[in-house]
């Protein structure tokens, strides 16, 4: 990466920080911990309950989705894109990863979680349980789901409460997913100002993380990549595979990996890295979707650790894309609108 390019990822990262911090200094003192509940795992629904019928309507579940044309008669798989808190999909993927699929010819959807994915997830993931349905549907295939933060979260949510999609989904990748919530979250979320639905969502003592990891956290033929940094601002705690973003339970074959793991050097990941231009990041994704199971890391080349992106990204857009994707999440993190508690779980996420 150019001098040019690691300044202006200093300067947004800073900006970001500055964001979190201003957010915080709006709060009163509190524990966001105060308002949440614990439940046992029997509370929550068998595993193989039959999701809820979808409550958002079909015309606005399928004007969510967007899929390039060869989606139906590629004979890869076709990825679906889950975008993170904050963002669209185009701001989170179109400077990156749509350019690397499209130079593949790799067939991909993405779709659009309601409000930037600021609102209740248990809504979003009305969005994400129809795209991999319509998508398996329409192609006769299964569905490999990447996605970013909380675009990592939500569609596990998505495979617990609706499991008859859980058989029309090969691989999932989750780059710096906020599996198990993250403590970084909880200090926007204070109390009595609160934060949005979804950031309360993800805070690491939420009620919707407990649910969507009741009973088990992976389901037998999903292979799950989950990829992450130990220098993630946003989602903590991320020094191992005990981790936030990683998974143990259940029956799919899991890779925990940092970036770390494979380049101990470099290069420099941060959130935002991780899920849009991040090279070893990438490497490892793209290891998941060619090869059966999960990413393996001693599959990867040591010429991933010198190169300064992923396929994809224009190095003269770089500065502007990225500073461009850094902005949302600064402002929405600032001028969102703040609920006072997290949302309460909907009634078929508990057993009785």
């Amino acid at each position: 990466m150019s001098s040019t390019a690691h300044r202006v990822v200093r300067a947004a990262s800073i900006a970001t920080a500055l964001a979190l911090f201003l957010s915080v200094l709006t709060m009163p003192s509190g524990s966001a911990s105060s308002i949440m509940t614990t439940e046992p795992d029997h509370a929550f629904a068998p595993v193989d309950r039959p999701g809820p019928a979808l409550s958002v309507p079909e015309a606005k579940l399928a004007k969510s989705l967007e899929c390039t044309a060869n989606a139906e008669h590629s004979e890869h798989g076709t990825v679906l894109f889950v975008h993170g808190t904050t963002m669209k999909p185009d701001e989170n993927f179109s400077w990156n990863w749509f350019r690397a699929m499209d130079k593949l010819g790799r067939p991909y959807c993405a779709v659009a979680m309601p409000n930037r994915g600021m609102g209740d997830a248990q809504i979003s993931a009305e969005y994400v349980v129809h795209a991999v349905r319509h998508i398996h549907q329409a192609t006769g295939r299964q569905v490999d789901i990447l996605g970013h933060s909380q675009g990592g979260l939500v569609p596990r949510f998505a495979m617990r409460f609706w499991p008859d999609i859980r058989p029309m989904i090969d691989d999932y990748v989750g780059f710096g997913a906020t599996n198990h919530g993250s403590f970084v979250v909880d200090a926007l979320c204070l109390p009595p100002l609160g934060c949005s639905p979804s950031l309360w969502q993800q805070t690491a003592t939420s009620n919707f993380t407990q649910a969507t990891n009741s009973h088990q956290e992976t389901f037998e033929g999903i292979s799950y990549t989950n990829i992450y940094t130990h220098l993630d601002e946003f989602v903590q705690p991320a020094l191992d595979d005990t981790g936030t973003s990683s998974l143990h339970t259940g029956d799919g074959r899991v890779t925990n990996v940092a970036t770390q793991d494979v380049c101990p050097l470099g290069p420099p990941s941060e959130h935002i890295a991780v899920g849009t231009y991040d090279p070893v990041a990438y490497a490892l994704a793209m290891d998941a979707l060619n090869h059966d199971g999960p990413a393996r890391p001693d599959r990867m080349s040591g010429a991933v650790c010198t190169e300064p992106f992923m396929p994809g990204v224009e190095t003269l857009q770089f500065a502007t894309e990225y500073v461009n994707s850094m902005s949302a999440v600064s402002k929405e993190l600032i001028l969102h609108n703040r609920k006072p508690a997290e949302p309460e779980l909907k009634s078929y996420v508990f057993a009785g």
